[in-house]
């Protein structure tokens, strides 16, 4: 473990980074943190989930204006490198972000601002943004806006949580038994929600805590990954499936936010191209996912 710099207060946020080869999106990441203005006192906590080569100099040697350790594990996942993280953290408040994000200047005072007014709430998810640059860009962020609009609740709640910013008070998390389950190596924070949801509990929103999530793969390589991941959703799928959790949308629901899209979509900062590439995006996941479940079906069939 390498620590840049100490410091003998408690910091009021502890931000937990977890990356996996990704170290020049996360040098984004960090330079973004280092803008911040009129932020409450934070600490920076990165884990190296076995990256095939060790963080380059222009990490380990940046000279942030804030506490940062770097910490080096074999590769586990992004739940135990998380977990990992809030193990060696001190702040009052974990949040998670992920090494592709960049928060806005105001991200942090913006936040601990609402955790301040809101102390009957222990979860916060921040407002998640794409970057539109390019057309990957803009179909991220027609499709958080379209997710963030349809799942906010009357009460100011949201019934969605995406790990690339959300926070959770100290108080509220189990540090020795871990956050996240090293079971679910994708969509982790579908089952953090599962939990939080059978608990009776969801995450207050907070629109004035901007992060933007940079997708710099290109089209072929997004489907790529869609389908390398649906592959790794399914023991989590299991997991909340046993727990009878009712996390995915209904058939109904994922028409509504199709429509919604759509005329969001007419944005001349979005366009529509961005709409056909959520949806294939979409359809390309359903299918698997669709596929997968057949097969299960089919294999778990005993034979006459």
């Amino acid at each position: 473990m390498i620590q840049y710099e100490e410091h003998s207060t408690t910091p009021l946020f502890s931000i937990v980074i977890s990356v996996y080869n990704d170290w020049i999106s996360l040098d984004q990441c960090l330079q973004s943190l280092a803008r911040q203005t009129n932020s409450p006192s934070f600490e920076v906590i990165v884990v190296d989930d076995g990256s095939a080569e060790a963080a380059p100099e222009f990490i380990r040697d940046a000279g942030y204006s804030y506490p940062l350790q770097l910490i080096e594990q074999a590769h586990a996942g992004i739940p135990v490198a998380r977990n990992r993280g809030v193990e060696n953290s001190r702040g009052a408040v974990l949040l998670f972000v992920d090494a592709d994000c960049r928060l806005r200047d105001n991200c942090l005072s913006a936040l601990s601002a609402a955790i301040a007014r809101s102390p009957q709430h222990d979860c916060f998810q921040l407002r998640l943004v794409g970057d539109c640059s390019n057309l990957v860009g803009r179909a991220e962020e027609l499709r958080l806006i379209a997710l963030q609009n349809h799942m906010l609740q009357p009460d100011g709640r949201i019934r969605y949580l995406n790990t690339a910013g959300f926070a959770l008070r100290r108080t509220r998390a189990d540090v020795k038994a871990g956050i996240f389950d090293p079971l679910a190596l994708r969509a982790e924070d579908t089952l953090l929600l599962a939990n939080l949801m059978q608990a009776g509990d969801l995450p207050l929103f907070v629109p004035q805590a901007v992060v933007e999530h940079v997708i710099l793969l290109s089209l072929p390589a997004c489907l790529r990954k869609d389908i390398q991941s649906v592959y790794l959703e399914r023991r989590t799928n299991h997991i909340i499936a046993a727990r009878r959790m009712k996390i995915r949308m209904t058939h109904r629901e994922r028409l509504q936010l199709i429509s919604s899209m759509w005329k969001t979509a007419g944005r001349p900062s979005i366009g529509r191209s961005a709409w056909f590439v959520v949806v294939l995006r979409q359809a390309l996941q359903r299918t698997i996912s669709l596929t997968c479940q057949y097969l299960g079906s089919e294999s778990a069939t005993p034979a006459n």
